[in-house]
């Protein structure tokens, strides 16, 4: 036990496996792309962007930025030999804008030059004429004009009008939760090099090389054979290098293309925020019906998002809000209006949790309406409405949940956290406090696992074993920090009986693996994982014919043990290290490579009737927040964390229990300080770290106390029986929003705050009904996320608390 790899509570040593990159991030010596020597004859590029919302370009002169001294080339939209477009789904991204412009912040030209210093300051010495035009800058305005990226869709399951209008109780409420940004630690970069054949090399921070390999291509007017584009590693993802690399690496390329030279592109942080997309803001307006014991009956509800100027993967995103808006409930009668607005702004994009965590947002700000409706204890709410029993595990769009581990987790996580104790606790600190407040909240998450789109959950990988008996993998899996490649090689060195070291994983190539999927949807583990599974096993099988014929080993007996193969042969048992065996039959001309690849099975979906089984499976989990607030500033403070999460049967504990903190910090950060905010003029005003406030070590709860549910291995066949780890933790931090609701709540009427949760469910009978319920409808609370400080005063302000209390 003194092994200090169980230090983070894993039950085997080989489980918290430390990250395979970890000595090299805290001592600095870890390489990004930035950090790679330069080629000879490098020069560097920058971007000329629009100072307008929407506007007609009337005339550009670059004159200036041509004058300038080191400056070596000027590149338009007219200079694009192939395709001038990075939208991946729909091709409606300019690389340059070229007549139009859709957002500030928009390519117009690249400069390059000698430095990076030249680039960017003639890049300034544009002068561009342009006749602005009315620029749509808010869901309201889009909304009434009907500015679509995409068709608007409605899902319904039952009449939910009909229902809610005979329910006993109905709440109607608004849910506004905001933008976000990346911020990941490594600004977008590329760097192009042409090749002696005409082909073109690119290296690149990216979750999605293959992705990039196809738009840099099509720039280029060449094939994806000719483009060859790696990653070894990435300072931070989040979904922010899923689609916005391509733009770098079309514009570095298709300026290699043009010198001959190679050319490196990097944003600066500024020019980073505005040039590249954020989560979509959402806002959900819901009516709820619902029976004495808060179990909802009927949902209508009209999901708007804020997609900005093009569609970029805001169909898929949307349509994993519409999928999540259940989140961990049973909604039997729902109709649900999304509307996908364009806007003049950057566009929106993929961020860690896909539209999920806006889906769930809505229906969680509903469960509040309920029990403030009937003066319960929200969790009491949650439990009520929990999937699970004769007909109530079928989600609206047609999937059984059929492995929920819930009402244990809320269980452990109620009994663990001390829940019922500390909120009668608070209750009394409530009662003698004016100025300050506290609040607590449990809030459940269940999200799918796989993509949208059935065909990208698929994965291909690479093995290969040297004559010293070490193994190399490759994958088109990416490396953003997460510790997949950790995983990837925990997974290869388990099926040889090898100790980690002994395999090396190699930076994401697609002249390796190709065509590969982003990494993404938190499936890089599931997926690759499993293709690297199917290497191995593939190399296994050409050794053993190999044994058999050459050494007459029987083919049930093999068996991979400590570093080496085990057989038996005329009843003698054999043995040989892996090095021996690796040497022995390369002598013997037999190939020690293999091809792995991965389809994740039984998914299926019909996307026009949103209707099918999109997940593989479910992930799940629940928080306990509890925050203080400052009635009479709005300052808060998170006071604890509690967690259980599902990962199924761990890969790697210390990495997964490292995703469950960060991904419930993401969040927290997500719903309470970053405020990502436009101007009156479609300027982007928060676009750098003295604006725009992503959390820090000083806004972690003091107590963050984070357990892994424990024998539950997944029921479906993952690998290994893992779950995936990646974006489900984000959406826990929905409990600090709600948190900070109850402690809002308190200020407004301490009178009808809930009472103490009961001890199991509440029972799923209207013979029960809550005492409360006569009472007079309860005003709803306008707290809208993110929750500032300036965000918690509007909310108390608006209830006339913040000038009356002391």
């Amino acid at each position: 036990m003194n092994d200090p790899r169980l230090r983070f509570g894993a039950q085997r040593a080989e489980d918290a496996v430390a990250h395979e990159s970890a000595a090299l991030h805290v001592s600095g010596r870890a390489r990004y792309c930035d950090d790679e020597p330069e080629p000879a004859g490098l020069l560097h590029a920058a971007i000329g962007c629009a100072s307008l919302a929407h506007a007609r370009i009337d005339s550009v002169d670059l004159d200036a930025v041509r004058r300038t001294a080191g400056v070596r080339a000027v590149l338009t939209a007219t200079d694009i030999r192939g395709e001038n477009n990075y939208g991946s789904v729909v091709h409606d991204d300019p690389i340059l804008a070229d007549g139009l412009v859709h957002y500030e912040g928009q390519p117009l030209f690249l400069v390059v030059a000698d430095t990076m210093r030249t680039a960017r300051i003639a890049a300034r010495r544009a002068q561009v004429r342009a006749t602005p035009l009315p620029a749509i800058l808010d869901l309201d305005a889009a909304i009434a004009a009907e500015s679509w990226v995409l068709p608007p869709v409605t899902v319904r399951r039952g009449d939910a009008a009909a229902v809610i209008a005979a329910a006993p109780h109905r709440a109607s409420g608004r849910a506004v939760t905001g933008a976000q940004d990346h911020f990941y630690l490594e600004g977008q970069i590329a760097i192009a090099a042409p090749r002696d054949d005409g082909g073109m090399h690119v290296r690149i921070s990216t979750q999605h090389p293959s992705e990039v390999q196809l738009m840099v291509a099509a720039a280029l007017g060449t094939d994806s054979a000719r483009v060859q584009v790696e990653c070894r590693r990435m300072g931070g993802g989040f979904g922010g290098k899923e689609t916005q690399p391509a733009l770098l690496g079309c514009l570095a390329a298709i300026a290699a293309q043009r010198l001959g030279v190679p050319v490196k592109l990097r944003l600066d942080r500024d020019d980073d925020m505005i040039v590249t997309g954020k989560r979509h803001p959402f806002r959900a307006d819901y009516t709820v019906g619902f029976d004495a014991d808060g179990r909802i009956l009927g949902l209508v509800l009209t999901l708007a998002s804020d997609c900005g100027y093009s569609a970029d993967l805001s169909g898929p995103v949307n349509d994993r809000a519409l999928a999540h808006v259940d989140n961990a409930y049973f909604l039997p009668n729902v109709e649900i209006r999304n509307l996908r607005c364009r806007t003049n702004k950057v566009s929106a994009t993929a961020f860690r949790g896909f539209g999920g965590p806006q889906g769930m947002f809505a229906i969680e700000h509903a469960i509040a309406a309920i029990a403030r409706t009937l003066r319960i204890d929200p969790l009491d709410v949650r439990r009520a409405n929990l999937y699970g029993g004769a007909g109530r595990d079928t989600t609206h769009y047609g999937q059984t949940v059929r492995d929920n581990v819930l009402p244990q987790i809320l269980d452990q996580l109620v009994a663990s956290s001390e829940y019922a104790a500390r909120r009668e606790s608070i209750r009394h600190f409530n009662a003698g406090s004016g100025t300050v407040k506290r609040g607590i909240a449990l809030t459940p998450v269940k999200f799918g696992i796989s993509f949208n789109s059935p065909h990208l959950n698929q994965a291909g990988a690479l093995l290969h074993l040297y004559t010293d008996g070490s193994l190399l993998i490759n994958h088109g899996g990416t490396e953003m920090g997460q510790g997949l490649f950790t995983k990837v090689a925990q997974v290869v060195a388990r099926a040889f009986d090898l100790p980690p070291d002994r395999v090396a994983v190699s930076g994401t190539d697609t002249a390796r693996v190709p065509n590969t999927s982003a990494t993404a949807a938190s499936s890089g583990s599931d997926l690759n994982g499993m293709a690297a599974l199917d290497a191995c096993a593939t190399l296994q099988q050409r050794l053993a014919q190999w044994l058999f014929a050459r050494h007459g080993a029987v083919l049930d007996s093999i068996a991979w043990r400590a570093g080496g193969v085990e057989w038996f042969a005329g009843g003698v048992r054999c043995a040989m290290t892996l090095r021996e065996l690796a040497r022995a039959a390369h002598l013997d001309r037999v190939s020690l490579s293999a091809q792995g690849y991965y389809r994740t099975p039984d998914i299926h979906w019909d996307g026009a009737a949103f209707s099918g089984a999109p997940f593989y499976y479910f992930a799940y989990g629940a928080a306990v927040s509890e925050v203080a607030i400052d009635v009479l500033t709005g300052e808060h403070r998170l006071l604890r964390v509690d967690i259980v999460h599902d990962v199924g049967t761990s890969l790697n504990e210390a990495i997964d229990i490292g995703q469950i903190e960060g991904g419930f910090v993401q969040g927290a950060g997500w719903l309470t300080s970053e405020e990502v905010v436009w101007d009156r003029d479609g300027r982007l005003a928060t676009h750098a770290p003295s604006t725009y406030k992503i959390p820090t070590a000083g806004d972690v709860a003091p107590v963050f106390n984070v357990r892994l549910l424990t024998g539950q291995p997944n029921p479906s066949p993952t690998i290994h029986r893992s779950k995936a780890v990646g974006e489900p933790p984000l959406m826990l931090a929905l409990s600090v929003y709600h948190a900070l609701l109850d402690a809002v709540q308190a200020a407004v009427d301490p009178a009808i705050g809930p009472a103490a949760p009961a001890a199991a469910p509440v029972a799923a009978t209207a013979a029960a009904p809550v005492a409360a319920t006569a009472a007079a409808p309860v005003a709803p609370i306008d707290l809208q996320a993110p929750c500032t400080p300036e965000s918690v005063l509007r909310a108390l302000g608006r209830c006339g608390v913040a000038a009356s209390s002391g």
